[in-house]
């Protein structure tokens, strides 16, 4: 197999390996796998609290985020607040009850990564994540921008 097929293989893989291993989270409290996904997100990213945020460092659509939101409120998980400065902005929180689900969702990751990372050094998870990094720069849509309109070389 090519290495693009074999990149997409394994980032796949991985996403399916971490997605099967958090359904456990998604039964235990009775919450969709984009309801968990927004919780792990509210409490991993505190600065990054709106839909908008969730939306676009998620890649997930605007219509499921709102749905999921309106869910978590209904069940308890998390508020909505009203930015002071611009109302229309709406800030959200998660409440003291999502705690449980923060907690198994941490064990999970924790299972997760040392399932992927098994019989890495440290010195190998350090270069993966400095490597994950650049991979990053180079697939972020500014990023992006930047090199389709930079001059090609001929």
């Amino acid at each position: 197999m090519n290495r693009t097929t074999d990149l997409l293989m394994s980032i796949r893989r991985t996403v399916k390996l971490y997605e099967s291993m958090l359904k456990t989270v998604c039964e235990r409290y009775q919450l969709s796998a984009i309801e968990t996904d927004i919780i792990s997100f509210l409490y991993n990213n505190p600065t990054k609290d709106t839909a908008g945020d969730i939306v676009e460092l998620r890649m997930l659509s605007k219509g499921n985020v709102s749905q999921a939101v309106e869910s978590l409120i209904q069940k308890g998980f998390i508020r909505r607040v009203h930015d002071t400065k611009d109302r229309r902005r709406i800030h959200l929180f998660l409440l003291p009850e999502a705690s449980p689900v923060t907690q198994s969702i941490e064990q999970v990751r924790s299972r997760f990564q040392e399932k992927v990372f098994y019989g890495f050094s440290e010195q190998e998870r350090e270069l993966y994540a400095a490597l994950t990094n650049r991979i990053m720069q180079n697939v972020s849509p500014t990023q992006a921008q930047a090199k389709d309109s930079s001059p090609q070389k001929q």
